[in-house]
Formats: C-alpha cells, structure tokens, sequence
C-alpha cells in the first residue's frame, strides 16, 4: 500500500459524494415507488378476476425476463416520445426502476400473503370486515412480517443495480468515482474506494437481513 494515494480520494471527494446522493436518492425513490406499485400488482394477481390476474401475471413475467439494461433503455428512448415531450435522465430511469422493481416486489409480496393462513381471511369476513378490509387490517400486517427480510434483500440488489445508469449519462458513485480516476489517472485508488464502500453498505444490510430472518423464524 505504499504508492496507495489517499489523497486522490480526499480530493475527489466532494464530486464522488453529489453521485453518492444521487444513487442513494434513486434507490430510495425506487424501492418506495417499487414498494407500493409491487403491492397493488401482487393484488391484482391475487385476484378472482381471471383476466385481471393473467395480465397482473403476463406483466411480471415480461418484466423479469428482461435485462435490466435493456428496460432502461427502453424508457430513456420511448418515454419522451410516447409523451410527446423530453424528460431527464433521472426521471426516464426511476420510472425503469419503479416498473422494473415492482415486478420482483410483487412476487414477494404475493408470496409473503400466501404464506398467512385462508382461514385467517374467512375469520376476519366472519366478523364483518370486507375482504379489502381483512387484507389491510389481518393478512398484510403479518405478511409485511415474513416479508421484510426478503424485501431488504431486495433492495439491496437494487442499490447495486443503480451502477447501470451510466448508459444514459448520469453521474452516480461509480461513474463519479470513475471521472475522478481518468481525471487523475489513479484508477486503483478510485475503484478500491468504491469496492469498500458498496462492501460496507451491502455488508451491512446484509447482516440486518440475517438478524431478521432469526428473528422473525422463531
């Protein structure tokens, strides 16, 4: 380590922070609108309705068939021209994010229902809830149980999937941390920082997720 440059790092460090927001920012946007479309399409797909069901169903398995890559530019060149108006870099790829997710969230969260008794529904209709009121009240709470281990795995994955938006120009960590290396020609520096720093973080969560998963098996 003795050529190793720590001030390369220090140096760079302001620009490599405004791409650090900028992906934790798209994760969070991501996974919450991920989050909350995943639950309307685990519904959906839970549905008695058939053709509601197989189009909730036709939707995840297209999505998930999908490189990601390939959705992102899918969105960053057919939005604007399906609107009929330019949109950002930013706003094209959290929607690619949001659909893209919401399709492994709802499989999640469909399984996560699944794993709560039928008859706990039944019970809860008996005593007067509507179905939707049974779901919200009695069968969710505890799936968001099951759930949130997996969930968090999840996440997870998607804040090292936010990498991929250098394709359409954006500056996240690791591009930024990729311009400051060709800037001061001190690519080793750079990329060891980044390694560390997603080891770090995914690490950690990772350890939440297993202390979870113990927790919620008892």
């Amino acid at each position: 380590m003795g050529g190793f440059d720590f001030d390369v790092i220090a140096r760079g460090a302001p620009f490599i922070w405004g791409g650090m927001l900028l992906t934790l920012e798209l994760t969070a946007l991501a996974v919450t609108g991920g989050l909350l479309l995943g639950i309307v399409i685990a519904l959906l797909r839970l549905s008695p309705l058939k053709p509601v069901s197989w189009l909730a169903a036709f939707y995840v398995n297209f999505l998930r068939s999908m490189p990601l890559i390939l959705v992102i530019f899918w969105f960053y060149t057919l939005v604007p021209k399906m609107i009929g108006s330019s949109i950002s870099g930013f706003q094209s790829v959290l929607i690619a994010f949001v659909l893209f997710e919401a399709a492994y969230y709802s499989e999640i969260i469909r399984a996560g229902i699944a794993s709560v008794r039928a008859g706990q529904i039944s019970a809860a209709m008996a005593l007067g809830l509507t179905r939707l009121q049974a779901m919200r009240y009695v069968i969710l709470p505890q799936a968001i149980r099951n759930m949130i281990p997996v969930l968090l795995t999840q996440s997870i994955i998607m804040l090292q999937d936010t990498s991929l938006v250098y394709v359409v120009g954006l500056r996240d960590f690791l591009t930024t941390a990729e311009i400051v290396a060709n800037r001061d020609n001190r690519p080793i520096e750079l990329y060891t920082m980044v390694a560390v720093v997603f080891l770090v973080v995914c690490f950690s969560l990772s350890r939440l997720v297993g202390r979870l998963r113990r927790k919620y098996s008892l």
